[in-house]
């Protein structure tokens, strides 16, 4: 039987269509504009004179996006998701702050559109493959929404739910984000948002088909094994669908809870040692890379004290040549070697030939500076190193001063994400790490 409780979290339909998708777009601008012009007014009545991102970028209008974005899912909420997780040094820490409620928070689909999308992929009387069924979400996110099942014969399952036209509004939607980048003071002067949207695109595509994914799932479990610390769950084929994915239950929460007072510091250092362990397995050793360093694709079963994987939408494959690649720039980051950096960033695509001989040694410059913690054999402090900020700011300046010539392979703008986010993650935890010793192993 199942559940007739109604949800506790927010509801909205997912809109669908072009035209009302849309709709949602303008109304987003608008309260911007709205806000902004509130802001206007209070600075004045103060006696200050406003500037127009000031006006912009408020904790009043974050709220007032993420509840829009939430709303909409899809395209849009993506793109909230990575502006506060890449907005570190570009957006107001508030503003970034409430945008990273939409990490692993959206608006949940009425019971009555779920059951539309069930019966769709499942047939009239869908309900009867399971034992129990909760239409309280256990978890909801910018392409669907996941809800927990037991079927007749005991198995418990997690079943991720497609939210309906997302996959069909990937393009628009990309589209339409222009209409709102174009609000003034939301996008940094300066800054071409056009290959952020064209991520976005590429991503939502890879990350909508649930059969990709499963098979991306059945191979990663296949590939890290029986492990002590990580699980990874098992599809199960019987329940999935085009747009459904059914696997294994996992019990949990959210992983950075761990940084919450109260945790001893050794467990929190463990847990961050084993995630960078992970992602240095899955490049050289797995050659196979989750590459959404989402935290809520990582929970924490304190019973167990075990870490389940979720989500591998945006998985990817490694190649050996890229491995080199790769294994050549650590190693000139260990020796804090410019010549050696040099040459292995030419053959990785980080530098072309044609590119200008200052603008070259800028990019080998700040690829050393990000390597530092490599050539330093003792534990990294995440919480206490300005290593991310520094690094951020030089990447900044280079960019609005003698810019990059080219883009950097699109393989390796996913790997420097998921590293990226680990990274994040183990500041959040507040977590020591020899780094060094980490990456030493595969060097």
């Amino acid at each position: 039987m199942t559940d007739p409780r109604p949800p506790r979290s927010r509801t909205a339909a997912v809109p669908q269509g072009r035209a009302r998708r849309l709709l949602h777009f303008g109304r987003a601008v608008g309260e911007l504009a709205a806000g902004a012009a509130a802001e206007g007014l209070s600075r004045l009545a103060r006696g200050q004179m406003p500037q127009v991102s000031r006006m912009v970028l408020t904790p009043g209008n974050a709220r007032r996006l993420a509840t829009r974005l939430s709303q909409l899912r899809g395209a849009a909420m993506k793109f909230g998701q990575l502006m506060s997780m890449d907005g570190h040094g570009v957006l107001p820490p508030q503003f970034t702050e409430l945008l990273g409620g939409l990490r692993d928070r959206a608006h949940v689909m009425p019971a009555s559109q779920l059951a539309e999308v069930l019966e769709r992929e499942y047939g009239v009387g869908w309900h009867r493959r399971f034992r129990s069924f909760s239409f309280e979400p256990i978890a909801a996110a910018s392409i669907g929404q996941v809800h927990r099942a037991v079927t007749h014969d005991g198995r418990e399952l997690a079943l991720k739910i497609q939210y309906p036209g997302v996959r069909e509004s990937i393009d628009s939607d990309v589209s339409n984000l222009a209409l709102l980048a174009k609000t003034p003071g939301l996008v940094p002067s300066g800054l071409d948002p056009a290959p952020l949207f064209e991520r976005v695109r590429r991503v939502l595509h890879q990350e909508t088909d649930y059969v990709a994914e499963a098979r991306a799932l059945t191979e990663y479990r296949e590939r890290l094994g029986a492990d002590e610390l990580f699980v990874v769950p098992e599809v199960d084929a019987e329940h999935s669908t085009a747009s459904i994915l059914a696997t294994s239950f996992q019990p949990g929460e959210a992983i950075d809870r761990l940084a919450e007072p109260g945790v001893p510091q050794a467990h929190r250092d463990r847990i961050a040692h084993a995630l960078c362990r992970l992602v240095v397995r899955e490049i050289f050793e797995l050659r196979l890379v989750q590459t959404d360093p989402n935290f809520a694709n990582y929970l924490y079963d304190a019973k167990t004290q075990r870490v389940a994987l979720l989500d591998f939408g945006a998985t990817q494959t490694v190649s050996l040549q890229r491995v080199e690649h790769l294994r050549a720039l650590g190693r000139a980051m260990r020796d804090q070697d410019h010549d050696a950096m040099s040459r292995a960033a030419r053959r990785a695509g980080f530098i072309a030939e044609s590119d200008p001989p200052e603008q070259a040694r800028q990019v080998v410059d700040l690829i050393l500076m990000i390597g530092e913690p490599l050539a330093q054999d003792r534990l990294f402090d995440f919480a206490a190193s300005e290593l991310f900020k520094r690094s951020f700011e030089a990447g900044r300046d280079q960019y609005f001063g003698s810019g990059f010539s080219h883009a950097p392979p699109p393989d390796l703008v996913f790997l420097q994400r998921k590293m990226v986010g680990v990274f994040m993650l183990c500041t959040r935890l507040k977590a020591r790490v020899n780094l060094a010793r980490l990456f030493g192993e595969q060097l």
